[in-house]
């Protein structure tokens, strides 16, 4: 019989996370809930808030104090994205270069890349967009046809991306494009590190229910890009992409404010919630039930990243189960608050309204950072292989 697995919380993660509550109490309204609204103080908030994580050390953690952290463990890291995710994410767009971007330069990066980059993003000082999707090529990611046109020394980049979150804000992107066709799409992809300044590249908002600032289009017309720009090898752009995406999709913990508004239901709904009908109630605790499995999960695969390897399919099970609590927490929540439906009168009360952002935001879940039907074709191909 194998061992059981204490996931409670180290005594120095326990302290880590009663720290980060204090810094957030102290440091965010209480009206916070997000960065990107159309008020231009929760983006300046998130950023200054971002540096200070930074300055005590517990924006990167679990990175090596050459580049940045604290050489502490991947499960403090978590507490970190846990506590974040739990206020409605006060680093704002930090998380994405936290989680990913930074990792995948400290594993693939020449050290001239890791110079330039980790010490910025461990500092808070500067955002990352992905440049993934494309108008035919969500799902698909392999599918995708942004070229890499080689020029003299170096390479044009012709295309668009859509649904690239951040751009207009961005200093940098992490962009896949095609340096080689062959039979294999997976093969011929390359990543590129490029600046958001450079000549050529273009940025088209896109109107979404989630508010400004966060979806766009991105137009690649001409951009130049040299081998310096290059992560990793020329065409090996998958293999790294891969990883990537293992760890963002695990980085994202909407599992932590979905338990945390759960919980505080109840209280929040006063004398609402002892007349709430029995199968609503019913409702709430599978909610929550489904919300910790996905936690366990999420634990599942930063065990991994601590022995350093981890499971596409681990990663993938971890995500449908947390996208699918995150949308059944959504509506659980939005029925208790009776009246409070889709398209009445805007609600005034913090819950409320904390409950309708996460809402409008759990409608993407399923979609955002790979489709559902895709993680499901992962896990499901990882079990054929093995069974």
């Amino acid at each position: 019989m194998e061992d059981a697995v204490d996931f409670k919380d180290s005594e120095r993660s326990a302290a880590l996370r009663q720290d980060l509550r204090g810094l957030v109490s102290d440091a965010v309204p209480e009206t916070f809930l997000g960065a990107f609204t159309s008020d231009p103080k929760d983006l300046e908030l998130a950023q200054s808030f971002c540096r200070l994580l930074a300055k005590k050390g517990q924006l990167t953690p679990a990175w090596p104090v050459e580049y940045g952290g604290s050489a502490s463990s991947q499960w403090e890291q978590t507490v970190v994205r846990e506590e974040m995710w739990a206020h409605f994410e006060p680093r704002g767009a930090q998380y994405m270069g936290v989680n990913w971007v930074g990792p995948a330069i400290m594993r693939f990066g020449t050290d001239i890349q890791k110079a330039e980059h980790l010490g910025r993003i461990a500092s808070g000082d500067v955002i990352w967009c992905q440049g993934f999707s494309e108008p035919e090529s969500g799902s698909d990611l392999a599918s995708l046809r942004t070229a890499a046109i080689a020029d003299g020394g170096g390479w044009r980049i012709e295309g668009q991306k859509v649904w690239t979150s951040y751009a207009t804000m961005a200093d940098w992107c992490f962009l896949l494009a095609r340096t080689t066709r062959g039979e294999k799409k997976h093969h011929g992809i390359t990543v590129f590190l490029v600046p958001m300044d450079r000549p050529g590249i273009r940025v088209v908002p896109i109107k979404a229910m989630v508010g400004p600032h966060h979806l766009n289009e991105v137009f690649f017309e001409g951009v130049k890009v040299g081998p310096e720009d290059v992560l990793g090898e020329v065409d090996g752009g998958w293999n790294i992409v891969r990883e990537a995406l293992a760890f963002e999709r695990v980085g994202i913990a909407r599992y932590a404010r979905c338990d945390r508004l759960l919980n505080l239901a109840p209280s929040a709904l006063g004398d609402r919630w002892d007349g709430l009908p029995i199968e609503l109630k019913q409702r709430w605790a599978a909610a929550l039930l489904h919300v910790r499995q996905a936690r366990l999960l999420a634990y599942r695969v930063i065990e991994m990243q601590e022995t350093g390897a981890v499971d596409p399919a681990d990663a993938a099970a971890y995500r449908i189960a947390a996208t699918t609590a995150d949308q059944e927490a959504a509506e659980v929540l939005m029925d208790m608050l009776e009246e409070r439906a889709v398209g009445a009168e805007k609600p005034t009360d913090l819950f409320d309204r904390a409950v309708d952002d996460h809402w409008r935001y759990a409608q993407a879940a399923t979609v955002a950072s790979g489709s559902i039907e895709v993680q499901r074709m992962l896990l499901s191909r990882s079990l054929l292989r093995t069974s």
